[in-house]
């Protein structure tokens, strides 16, 4: 598929929408249900490279809560304590796996900020994921695949309107992207700029050595905010970030102690 039409575009009078590759390439995703808008691709797109490079930096299954494109939260996949589980809110019986684990902490950084949320994981979409999802105010997700249980329990909610994307992880983009605004068409390198372990190998501080979930927790941060709007602030602790967003003072991160 080299095109899709899409719902209608930032707003519902702004018709007709479409997203497309304008090498003439196929689209690196398939809508497995659903109809999305230009907004939904907007938060899917961003989260995929979010969790993305957060697997990639962690070694570990990664996933992102996004809220009118900035994420509401994101997390690596990190055990639950029962404390953990009634915070998050998982039922009364539900076994995680890491994927799971991953975005239950991500959505559960602010779950107001995630209501109606676009849901990103880096790993396939199990059962485990779906059935939390099932009783979530949510509007899509977007994941590498799905397993043939966890995708017809997806396709039943909304009334089989809740969208479901599957991203082909090995597509790349260009090193140069576009957009166009008023007419006027803007064009930058794409901020791939790697964020990974290497990073603390010799820390400009007094203290040398840190625990390696604080090391995540660096790595969390730092990548959550290459996706956030401008003027965010990070918090990180134990394996998930909250991001919030519009304040008066410049991007920064704090890791909580």
């Amino acid at each position: 598929m080299k095109e899709l039409e899409l719902k209608y575009g930032c707003n519902p009078n702004q018709k007709p929408s479409r997203i497309y590759m304008s090498d003439g390439r196929e689209l690196p995703i398939k809508v497995l249900c659903g109809r999305p808008g230009y907004i939904n691709f907007l938060d899917a797109f961003n989260g995929w490279q979010l969790v993305s490079e957060l697997k990639k930096a962690t070694g570990l299954p990664a996933a992102t809560s996004f809220k009118h494109v900035s994420p509401a939260g994101a997390a690596v996949a990190q055990p639950l304590d029962e404390v953990d589980r009634k915070v998050c809110m998982v039922p009364d019986g539900l076994e995680l796996s890491p994927i799971a684990q991953a975005y239950v902490r991500a959505r559960s950084c602010d779950r107001q900020s995630s209501f109606g949320d676009f849901a990103a994981l880096s790993d396939v979409c199990d059962i485990s994921v779906a059935k939390f999802l099932q009783k979530e105010v949510s509007d899509g997700i977007i994941a590498p695949g799905y397993t043939d249980e966890a995708l017809e329990l997806l396709k039943s909610k909304r009334r089989g309107n809740f969208l479901v994307i599957k991203m082909d992880p090995d597509y790349a983009p260009d090193e140069i992207e576009t957009k166009q605004v008023f007419g006027i068409k803007f064009e930058q390198k794409r901020n791939n700029a790697k964020i990974t372990m290497d990073l603390f190998d010799d820390m400009p501080t007094k203290v040398k050595e840190i625990p390696q979930i604080a090391k995540i927790d660096l790595l969390i941060s730092m990548i959550t905010l290459k996706y956030t709007q401008s003027n965010s602030v990070v918090y990180a602790k134990g394996g998930q970030t909250l991001s919030l967003i519009h304040i008066s003072e410049p991007t920064r991160l704090q890791l909580i102690s």
